[in-house]
């Protein structure tokens, strides 16, 4: 049986590709996802978080729980239910979910900013999550997390002919050349 092993390769400056690169996208979703009728946002279909929209609301969820408090150290249970409960976390309308999506990536991209090399190989833990892993791992799982769900979205929008927002690599990081260092901001 073969045992992943972390990944080593890949600093600071890597990470902030992969993040922009992961907001650039999200927000292609955020975007075809809100031009659909409410009813088509909001239907449940049997996908991980039921609709649409909240499939998107988990997806900050998870980028926020990974990377703003366990990468923080912030674990301890007071810390994570206050959070958890927090009704800002809950839009029930994208006025709420534009907040909520600006409070995340903001704080995201303060994370980020106090990364150092050696920080990506420090240990965190998540109560939920046994196993050894660091900082560098918290962010390739909150990558790969939104990638799973937008897998999801993928598919609910084939089920109604409709176009998924592309997102590869190459041309989301050509367009965000385009638009100038501040694009997926």
């Amino acid at each position: 049986m073969r045992v992943a092993r972390p990944v080593r390769s890949g600093g600071t400056a890597d990470l902030r590709q992969l993040v922009d690169y992961d907001r650039a996208v999200f927000e292609r979703f955020v975007r075809r996802v809100r031009r659909l009728p409410t009813r088509d946002q909001r239907r449940k279909r049997g996908i991980g978080h039921e609709s649409l929209f909240d499939t998107l609301v988990h997806v900050l969820h998870a980028r926020e729980v990974w990377l703003v408090y366990i990468v923080r150290g912030r674990n301890s249970d007071p810390e994570l239910e206050a959070l958890f409960e927090d009704p800002g976390r809950h839009p029930g309308d994208w006025r709420g979910f534009d907040a909520y999506a600006r409070r995340v990536w903001g704080e995201v991209d303060a994370t980020v900013r106090s990364l150092t090399p050696r920080s990506l190989d420090r240990r965190v833990s998540a109560f939920w999550m046994k196993g050894r892993y660091t900082v560098r791992d918290a962010f390739l799982q909150a990558s790969y997390e939104e990638a799973h769900h937008l897998g999801e979205i993928i598919g609910a929008l084939w089920q109604d002919d409709v176009r998924p927002p592309d997102m590869t690599w190459i041309d989301v990081n050509r367009d965000s050349r385009k638009r100038g260092p501040a694009a997926g901001r």
